[in-house]
């Protein structure tokens, strides 16, 4: 074993001194090392020209002094050598200082080199432009010299005057029966270019002594009339003349005072050319005013016509004066769904108050009175005669078999409305409106059985029974097809309506089980629509009345009003230009398109033909037929040939119709429809930083007309603001007041139909805007844009719910970056319910929601998104209202509001979305694609 002795405190010292010699023997080892041949070589250096020995011993002596005396002053010499060593570094610093100028110098050059390569880039899109735009215009100015058709502008207006008159005789009665409106009407009073005045005569100034006039008839027909816009004060320049007729009592006396009545008025001139006769009476006991009386060669509208009386053309049907004189009237409406209603068929018949002396007069009453409405029996012959119409009995009979028959299906017939002590029989009372109504709101169809007597084809109780079941939404089945229901000369009943023979009755129940849930939708909302626009309030329905008239003669309607554009802009203020060019995308550019000058779309160029060739469409298709717009979304378009065989003016086929790819088609806009532009309205509230940004961005845009700002905002734009140059012009509009409906005015300085409406910080690139208005183009009756949102439904409430999340349906678009045709502008503004505007203003919100219910109510289709952008707001913008917390929840209330007012959920969902052609395409080297990023 061995043992560790451990060491002492004497043999650690005695180590630590050896340590210390040691180091101390080396460096002055290393000293002498080092010195040595240094001063030997500077000694080598300085006599090397001695070599005798005796010089060399002598030398050496005075190296060996030499080196006793320098090493006295060896920390001078490292002193200097140090110096030397910070000199040379210095050098070296100041070396690679210029070395990473001139690299600094080369890097800035370099970027110059590419900026410059950039602008050439740019530049040579620019000049790009510039050729296609001088082409264009080539093109256009050529096209011009050889036009065939000139352009037509309209004259002034004419309008009759009193030498025009003249006085022509009374017809006779024959001759009256015949009348037609080529043989009656005085068609020079009312020029194509007259606005069909019309002149009313005050019942006031006007009276008849044997003349009932109802009170509510009399003031509610005066005001509609001095509410429209063909009316006119000046009877000299009228086209035609209104005279409304009450009640007259029966009897020969009566007659002749009417027709002296007729043969007074001040412009009667002999033979009551172009007046009209309006005996819009709403007791039923008075039907045949007219009836003996020579009314001359006026027009006739009531509700209670025979087939010897109507001259089919030239009279009018029209719908009792039910509802109120004026306003909106969707709060008193049902909605569409359920579809089925807990009824499949229902019938009333209609009630009377009146004492009678026995019981042969009551059955008298009975039948006279239903004979119009649900024929039981045939009317009597005599007080004996209890004769029954088999026709008529065997209705009776098969409604009364198809109630108690072994179906699911529920059916509630109440055949007579008098007292059960009249007939020994089962008979149901429905004593009032009330239940009528109550009856209506639970039936899917409802019974209306046209008159026993053939010979009339519209009564008073019939035009009611029809009013009801189309305001309660209860689908009318009329049973007897030689009827003629309101307005049928315009209006297709069909298309809400089932009209059937009497023989019909037996295979009733087969033939409504066959109606689908989706049709009878359509024919429900047909129905209402119908209701609302023409036989709702008195005002509708004398709009209706003169609208038939002034169509009958081919005389368009009324311009549409469009918004005055005023100035935010004194007329003597200038605002500042900004100097600075615009911000440049980031992106690259490509040529999207030649920059024209503004070219403004063609307007009122179907002010005939439209009014002419979709009569129906006008009337039955959701289009305001009292208002001629100056363009619609649904104008025709001419077939692919035409366009290179005589009818090319305005078109601007890809590759001169060869087709292409993205050079070519980027030349022309291509599309069945001749070349356009677009109008940006934009709609801003003091976010003015935000809005010139916006603006900036919107330079060089190809196809761009101009840029019409709406100031929402009380205070003016600040008087140093500077509005930038964009190559087109920017119109700042001054709104009345902050109102989100602003943005949908149909303001007179946008004389596109293409609109662009944007949200004041939407950043859009150039080309997905290109890319929206090309498909826009295509689908011109839809909302086409970017953010798309859908509704969806809640369950657990059984309501509607506003959704932005991500989607594979959706079924609005946003109208913070869409485009729209300007028609819709002119429907939101002045034919969508007023409601839905008040909402908007209430909430500051839900404008975009109310526009997209609007065009898929008219067109029943989705709207478009356009390319995968999700969001589309500019990065560090303010907060804007959507940003809040209530938001969504008013949007929410919005959507489930407006379907009440609608009376349904119009949106459509759609899984449907545009993306350009040859996006995802592998296309050769010499070929480019028609949008190089979308």
């Amino acid at each position: 074993m061995v043992v560790h002795e451990q060491p002492t405190f004497k043999h650690s010292l005695c180590h630590w001194i050896a340590a210390i010699r040691l180091s101390r023997l080396i460096a002055l080892l290393l000293l002498v090392l080092v010195m040595v041949p240094l001063f030997t070589h500077y000694y080598l250096s300085k006599f090397v020209g001695d070599n005798s020995t005796s010089e060399i011993h002598h030398k050496g002596i005075q190296l060996d002094s030499l080196i006793s005396v320098k090493s006295t002053d060896l920390k001078v010499r490292i002193e200097e050598m140090l110096r030397i060593k910070t000199s040379v570094s210095n050098e070296l610093r100041d070396l690679e200082s210029r070395r990473q100028k001139l690299q600094t110098e080369i890097a800035v050059l370099s970027q110059r080199v590419e900026d410059l390569k950039a602008e050439y880039s740019h530049q040579q899109i620019e000049l790009e432009r510039l050729r296609l735009s001088v082409e264009q215009a080539q093109y256009a100015q050529k096209e011009m010299l050889e036009k065939n058709t000139p352009q037509i502008s309209a004259p002034r207006r004419i309008l009759p005057s009193a030498a025009d008159v003249k006085f022509i005789p009374l017809p006779s009665t024959s001759l009256v029966k015949n009348c037609r409106m080529h043989l009656c009407f005085d068609f020079s009073r009312c020029s194509v270019l007259s606005e069909f005045p019309v002149y009313f005569y005050h019942p006031d100034d006007y009276r008849l002594s044997w003349n009932q006039l109802d009170r509510f008839v009399k003031i509610s027909v005066t005001e509609a009339l001095n509410m429209n816009v063909h009316i006119t004060f000046d009877p000299t320049i009228a086209c035609v003349y209104v005279v409304l007729v009450g009640e007259v009592q029966r009897g020969d006396q009566s007659k002749s005072a009417l027709e002296n009545y007729l043969k007074n008025l001040a412009h009667w001139n002999g033979d009551g050319r172009n007046h009209i006769l309006l005996n819009l009476a709403r007791n039923t006991n008075v039907t045949d005013v007219f009836s003996g009386v020579n009314t001359g060669r006026a027009i006739l509208v009531q509700s209670h016509f025979s087939a010897t009386q109507f001259r089919d053309g030239f009279d009018i049907i029209s719908p009792p004066l039910i509802g109120p004189v004026k306003g909106e009237v969707w709060e008193k409406l049902l909605p569409h769904c359920p579809i089925r209603r807990t009824y499949l068929l229902s019938y009333q018949g209609l009630y009377r108050t009146r004492q009678h002396n026995s019981i042969t007069q009551s059955r008298k009453l009975l039948h006279s009175h239903v004979n119009q409405t649900l024929p039981a029996r045939k009317l009597f012959q005599d007080d004996d005669d209890d004769d029954i119409d088999s026709g008529d009995d065997f209705i009776i009979e098969s409604l009364k078999s198809m109630q108690s028959g072994s179906t699911d299906d529920k059916f509630n017939f109440q055949f007579s409305c008098v007292d059960q002590s009249v007939f020994n029989t089962e008979w149901s009372l429905c004593d009032n409106s009330d239940s009528r109504a109550s009856l209506l709101s639970q039936s899917t169809f409802v019974l209306i059985v046209a008159s026993t007597d053939y010979q009339l084809i519209s009564t008073i109780d019939l035009q009611w029974r029809l009013f009801e079941s189309l305001k309660s939404g209860a689908i009318p089945v009329i049973l007897g097809n030689h009827v003629h229901l309101p307005f049928h000369e315009v209006v297709d009943w069909n298309k809400c309506a089932m009209i059937l023979p009497k023989a019909r009755v037996t295979e009733l129940h087969y033939i409504l089980r066959t109606i689908s849930d989706s049709d009878i939708l359509a024919m429900r909302r047909q129905g209402r629509l119908l209701w609302e626009r023409y036989m709702s309030t008195t005002q509708q329905i004398i709009n209706t009345v003169l609208a038939i008239a002034r169509q009958r003669i081919q005389i368009p309607p009324s311009a549409a009003q469009e918004e005055p554009s005023p100035s935010v802009f004194n007329a003597t203020f200038q605002p500042l230009k900004l100097d600075v060019a615009a911000v440049q995308d980031s992106e690259p550019e490509e040529n999207l398109g030649p920059l024209e000058p503004p070219l403004p779309t063609p307007k009122f160029y179907r002010n005939i033909t439209f009014t002419t060739t979709q009569q129906y469409e006008i009337w039955n298709d959701l289009i305001d037929p009292f208002t001629l717009y100056p363009y619609t979304p649904f104008d025709p378009i001419l077939s692919s040939e035409a366009k290179f065989l005589g009818s090319g003016f305005g078109f601007r086929p890809i590759g001169q119709g060869a087709g292409g790819s993205g050079k070519e088609f980027s030349e022309a806009l291509g599309g069945n429809i001749p070349r356009e532009q677009f109008t940006v309205v934009m709609l801003t509230y003091e976010r003015e930083a935000v809005l010139i940004d916006s603006l900036q961005r919107l330079r060089g845009l190809p196809f761009l007309n101009k840029v019409v700002v709406v100031w929402n905002s009380p205070r003016p734009p600040a008087s140093d603001l500077r509005w930038p140059e964009i190559g087109v012009p920017i119109h700042v509009i001054k709104a009345k007041k902050n109102s989100l409906n602003n943005r949908f005015l149909p303001y007179d300085t946008i004389e596109t139909e293409a609109i662009l409406s944007m949200d004041d910080d939407a950043h859009l690139r150039h080309d997905e805007i290109i890319f929206g208005f090309r498909v826009w183009r295509e689908s011109r009756d839809r909302i086409v844009g970017f953010p798309g949102r859908y509704h969806a439904w809640d369950s657990q409430h059984e309501s509607w719910l506003y959704n932005s999340n991500y989607s594979c349906e959706l079924s609005m678009v946003l109208t913070g970056a869409a485009f729209f045709h300007k028609y819709y502008s002119y429907l939101y503004s002045h034919w969508m319910a007023q409601a839905i505007r008040d909402k908007v203003d209430e909430y500051m919100n839900c404008e975009d929601i109310a526009m997209n219910f609007l065009v898929s109510h008219v067109t029943r289709k989705p709207p478009i998104k356009v390319t995968s952008r999700w969001t589309f707001r500019c990065p560090g913008c303010p907060i804007s209202l959507s940003e809040e917390d209530s938001h969504f929840q008013e949007r929410h209330k919005c959507i489930n509001f407006f379907i009440k007012v609608y009376g349904y959920m119009p949106l459509l969902n759609t899984q449907f979305r545009v993306d350009s052609v040859l996006f995802k395409t592998r296309i050769p080297h010499d070929k480019q694609k028609c949008f190089k990023f979308i």
